[in-house]
């Protein structure tokens, strides 16, 4: 069955006094009012969060979550996929939609983190790695910076390059009123900003970040009765990659990336030449080449060269994280995937303000960990 999104919302991300349940429902409502569809319509409830057991001592979010909204009697449920957990949700969305079981299902990610010390909070969000690696003070930077140490050398790649994402992302983060950071800095500015895990810096990571993201989907059918415009879900795919990061036959290959896109390719009938926009998930600058070498737009170590000429920029031929990316808008753990979501759903239906770029085809890459699972969607404008 053809699934469709009429409605999305996000709220601000950045340091936000509410608690996760309050952030959940604020974007839940907003969703529902942007669709015009009451919550007794509402048969599905699903809730991407990563950890707000660890961070708040909070579960069972889904349950209040539903009771909240006055979605009741609808089945909710709450989707962990760790960082990749807002992607996950819009698979399970997108299934229960596709496969008969909803004809109207809410999906709302969201996570509370900066009221932990940057130290608790690194600690969380390194359990994600494997005992193996996790014992030894693994951390997700310290893979990102061996990564891209071997990325930059292997290829033959500037440091500039890296820089570029950044400052491209932080330049789009400006337009998105509910981006974290919504101002520029400069190549000097990145170069030169403290070292994190050589050699990235400071500007080459994404925030800690509180916020919620949400959207609606429902049949094709039922999309054309009650919505003046619409995206449809016309591919998805969702891939694992093995756990323990070092075992992978190539670091700079992001194997979960290359699989989930093919299969999201496939359904759609379509391919990386047919993408007029995407969002991908800059955790770390280097994600981002990663990801466009995985998602077919680049070969293997040639992305770079895609943020030196232009390309990726917002008047590009593809611009590559119109909303700023994790990078400036931020990166609340279960909300990240559902906000990029949101923002091809505002592209393609014309609602991006000024971040509008012209897009009937989009795509939206979700990565949990360092590639450990991956969820990728695409999404056309409805005809």
């Amino acid at each position: 069955m053809g699934v469709a999104v009429i409605g999305a919302s996000m709220t601000k991300f950045g340091q936000r006094d509410a608690w996760i349940q309050e952030l959940l429902s604020q974007a839940g409502e907003e969703c529902l009012d942007d669709a015009g569809v009451t919550p007794t319509e509402v048969e599905h409830l699903y809730v991407s969060n990563m950890a707000s057991g660890e961070f708040e001592g909070q579960t069972g979010v889904m349950n209040a979550l539903a009771h909240d909204l006055g979605v009741l009697p609808a089945y909710s449920e709450r989707v962990d996929q760790t960082s990749s957990s807002g992607g996950a949700g819009i698979y399970e969305a997108w299934q229960s939609v596709a496969s008969g079981a909803s004809e109207m299902t809410l999906l709302v990610g969201g996570e509370k983190m900066t009221h932990k010390t940057t130290g608790e909070a690194t600690d969380i969000i390194a359990s994600i790695t494997h005992p193996a690696e996790y014992k030894h003070g693994v951390t997700l930077p310290s893979f990102a910076g061996m990564t891209a140490r071997h990325y930059l050398e292997r290829f033959d790649a500037p440091r500039e390059s890296l820089a570029r994402v950044a400052v491209k992302n932080h330049e789009n983060g400006v337009d998105n009123p509910n981006a974290q950071f919504q101002k520029e800095i400069t190549m000097e500015k990145a170069l030169e900003s403290p070292i994190i895990a050589d050699p990235l810096r400071l500007y080459d990571f994404c925030p800690i970040t509180d916020g919620s993201a949400a959207m609606l989907f429902t049949t094709e059918e039922r999309a054309e009765e009650i919505a003046d415009e619409y995206a449809v879900v016309s591919g998805i795919g969702g891939a694992t990659d093995t756990h323990v990061v070092h075992e992978r036959d190539d670091p700079t290959v992001m194997g979960g990336v290359v699989e989930s896109s093919e299969q999201a390719y496939e359904m759609a009938g379509l391919g990386p030449e047919d993408l007029d926009v995407a969002e991908l998930h800059d955790m770390f600058t280097i994600l981002e080449f990663l990801q466009l070498e995985g998602i077919g737009v680049a070969e293997q170590g040639t992305a770079w060269e895609l943020a030196m000429d232009g390309t990726t920029e917002k008047d590009g031929d593809l611009p590559i994280n119109t909303s700023g990316g994790l990078k400036s808008k931020g990166h609340p753990l279960g909300a990240s995937g559902v906000a990029q979501g949101v923002e091809i759903y505002e592209q393609l239906v014309g609602e991006a303000g000024p971040r509008q770029v012209e897009a009937d085809t989009a795509l939206a890459c979700n990565v949990g960990g360092f590639g450990n699972c991956v969820i990728t969607t695409i999404m056309e404008a409805a005809e």
